[in-house]
This record gives structure tokens, C-alpha cells and sequence, in this order.
């Protein structure tokens, strides 16, 4: 069973669809393009919710234009006040006077103008994967090219995001997260989101938050570069960053309970339980399954197929891999991988 779908207007008239589940501290989970309905298929994201609703009140909501939020808007009224009105329509609708945000993504420069210009609405923000001037974190080649199918083939798009940018598999999860976005709004909105987002710009508000944030980063330089979090972090004036281990650029995946104790640590009290470092040689257990492979003979196409993951997720995988075991390339890996017996349980 997925949480009530409720409905609040904005100022603006506009219809947003939200939810509201768990028990503790409020804690808003803000949207990029998003469907919150579809969103409760994806394994992955739903043992995020129920992890974080153990201890905290959580809310979802979609933005205008997309998943169950008004679809027919103004294609021009997608800048960070518009965004700033969704997010006032549920908490007022929610009777929620106080709350700490998870800017994601595209709502990371929204959370920071809500922050600055209504300090007494937030307790503490939690920042991943965007930026102040939204324009740094969608710079990267990777990020660009894959904008570029959004005109193109919408179904493409949707998932390429899933696979080759997210690295999602191409098990349940992968294809529900294909199908989220897919099903997240049209071609013509999210090209208007995306055009907007590169001209959103709050670095001005910066100094004006109060609220304590916590920077989470654990992207690739592909996706973004740990710099634009670095600079996220040291312009706001309550601000910790914390670099995550892996790759994958999301939370709750890679490393779920680990992502879990750190924003409902942080959420409740302001504790930031700082994740261990690998050192050098010790593997995830994908990345294990990878160099078995490797060992085995088998190509990057072939781990893929095995795997039943992206030929780019290999790819990444066995540049973590190299890095961690110091190979130069395949044949140092798969002498490690006949010789060496310990690996992270």
C-alpha cells in the first residue's frame, strides 16, 4: 500500500500532488522531475521511505507539470519562485509550520532560497547532487549529452537516465526507474524544466540561510565534480560536507543503511555520523562480482549481459576497482583476483 495522495493549490492556482507518511521530525523531500506514485515501485527507493519513516515524518510531493501535479502550466514559470510555491502550497495545506528539507537534485537551489527567505519555516537541510547556480551541476559532457535526448526520444531519455546516469541495473529496478521518469510528465515540460534550471541562480541567498545543511556527494567527476559540492558547502554559512563512498550518483542505493543513519542522524539532532572510508582492496560486493568476471574471461559486454547491468556500469565498476587494488589495467586485476582470497564480506 503507498501513502494517501493528497492535493494542495499554490498561489498561482496550480494543483500539487503530495503525500505524508512515518513518525518523528518532518522532513520534505523536495522533487526534480519526479512521479511519486511511480516512485514507490522502485525497490530500492521504497525501502528508502520506509527506512526514513521509522524515524522521521516524510513528505513527497511532484512539482508542477509533473507526476500527479497539474500537467497544463505556464512552460515560462519554471524558475525558483515557481518552485518556491509548490513547496509553500503543501506545507500550508499540511498544517507543517516547520520542516528540514532534502534538496535532490534540481530542488537543491530551491531548498537554499526557501532557507534564505524564510528562516523560521526550516530546522535543517540536507543538499545532494545539485548546486546554487544550477548551471555547474548540469555542465558535466555526461549530463549534457544526456539532456540532449530529451527532444530527441523522450523514451530514450528516460532510460538512459535510469541505466547509463543513474547506473541502475536492468533488473526491476532499473526498468521501474525507466518507467518513472518516463512517466514523470512530456518532452516539452522537462526541456522547459532543464532550460529553466540553467538559468536558476541563489548564490546571492547563500548568506542569508541559517539552518544548519549537510552536503552529501558521491558522484563521479562524469556526473559532478565533488569541486561543485565543495563550493555548495563552503558558501553557506552552517554547512558540512561529507564525501560519500562509491560511485552511484543517488543516495539510498549504493550504500542504503549507511545513507539512512546519516540523513535521519542529521534530520533528528544535527548528528553527522561521518561513513568510513574504504581503504584500497576492499570491494563491494558488485564490484567483487565484476572481477570474478573479469577473472573468468569474460568481456565488458559479457559481465553486462551476466550481470544484468549496463556496459557502462561495468565500466565504472572497474575503474573503482582498479583504483582500489592499484591494477593499471585487466591483466593486473585478474592476477589479484587469482591470488587474493580476502575480500570485503
Amino acid at each position: 500500500m503507498t501513502p494517501e495522495l493528497r492535493f494542495a493549490r499554490a498561489e498561482d492556482g496550480v494543483t500539487i500532488g503530495y503525500q505524508v507518511f512515518g513518525q518523528g521530525p518532518v522532513l520534505i523531500w523536495m522533487p526534480s522531475l519526479s512521479n511519486i506514485v511511480a516512485q514507490w515501485r522502485i525497490p530500492a527507493l521504497r525501502a528508502a521511505y520506509l527506512g526514513l519513516s521509522r524515524h522521521l515524518t516524510v513528505v513527497l510531493y511532484d512539482g508542477r507539470g509533473t507526476g500527479s501535479s497539474d500537467r497544463a502550466i505556464d512552460l515560462t514559470d519554471l524558475g525558483v519562485d515557481a518552485h518556491l510555491r509548490d513547496l509553500r502550497a503543501v506545507l500550508d495545506h499540511a498544517g507543517i509550520r516547520r520542516a528540514s528539507l532534502l534538496g535532490y537534485y534540481h530542488s537543491v537551489a530551491t531548498a537554499i532560497a526557501f532557507a534564505a527567505r524564510e528562516p523560521g519555516r526550516v530546522e535543517r537541510m540536507v543538499l545532494f547532487g545539485g548546486a546554487p547556480r544550477m548551471r555547474e551541476a548540469m555542465r558535466p559532457a555526461q549530463t549534457q549529452a544526456l539532456l540532449s535526448l530529451v527532444g530527441q526520444d523522450w523514451g530514450l531519455f528516460a532510460d538512459a537516465a535510469a541505466t547509463a546516469w543513474l547506473g541502475w541495473d536492468r533488473a526491476a529496478s532499473g526498468r521501474w526507474t525507466a518507467e518513472a521518469f518516463r512517466t514523470a510528465t512530456t518532452a516539452p515540460v522537462a526541456q522547459a524544466w532543464f532550460a529553466a534550471a540553467a538559468e536558476i541562480d541563489v548564490s546571492d541567498e547563500m548568506p542569508r540561510v541559517r539552518a544548519p545543511a549537510l552536503v552529501l556527494h558521491r558522484q563521479s567527476e562524469e556526473q559532478i565534480p565533488v569541486e561543485v559540492c565543495r563550493r555548495l558547502a563552503a558558501g553557506l554559512p552552517d554547512a558540512r560536507l561529507v564525501e560519500l563512498p562509491g560511485s552511484t550518483p543517488t543516495l539510498f542505493v549504493e550504500e542504503p543503511e549507511a545513507d539512512l543513519r546519516l540523513v535521519t542522524g542529521f534530520v533528528t539532532d544535527g548528528r553527522v555520523s561521518r561513513p568510513p572510508s574504504r581503504p584500497a582492496g576492499l570491494l563491494t560486493p558488485r564490484e567483487r562480482e565484476v572481477l570474478h568476471r573479469l577473472a573468468a574471461g569474460d568481456s565488458n559486454a559479457e559481465i553486462a549481459r551476466q550481470l544484468g547491468i549496463a556496459v557502462h556500469t561495468v565500466e565504472r565498476h572497474l575503474a573503482n576497482l582498479y583504483r582500489k587494488i592499484g591494477a593499471r589495467g585487466r591483466t593486473d586485476a585478474v592476477a589479484y583476483a587469482m591470488t587474493e582470497t580476502r575480500y570485503e564480506r
